[in-house]
């Protein structure tokens, strides 16, 4: 994955779906599905890495504070990022 050879990835899975077990032969049949999209998520250099950082960050201020805060809080919260 640090290499960037997402070319590779087809001959991976066809290898996976031959000789590995079966949740390897499952995931690699979920990966086929939208090969496209890891193919380019490995082999290109953006990534969305810190965008889902923050909204995973969100949604669990949000999980924590339901029902118990105001909309005011959680506002401050999110913007004063631990």
């Amino acid at each position: 994955m640090t290499n960037r050879l997402g070319a590779l990835l087809p001959d991976w899975i066809g290898q996976a779906e031959q000789d590995a077990q079966a949740p390897m032969r499952s995931f690699a049949g979920f990966l086929r599905q939208d090969l496209a999209a890891v193919t380019a998520d490995l082999t290109l250099e953006w990534s969305s890495g810190k965008v889902e950082d923050n909204v995973n960050r969100v949604k669990t201020l949000k999980r924590a504070m339901y029902g118990r805060a105001s909309f005011r809080l959680l506002r401050i919260r999110v913007l004063i990022r631990p």
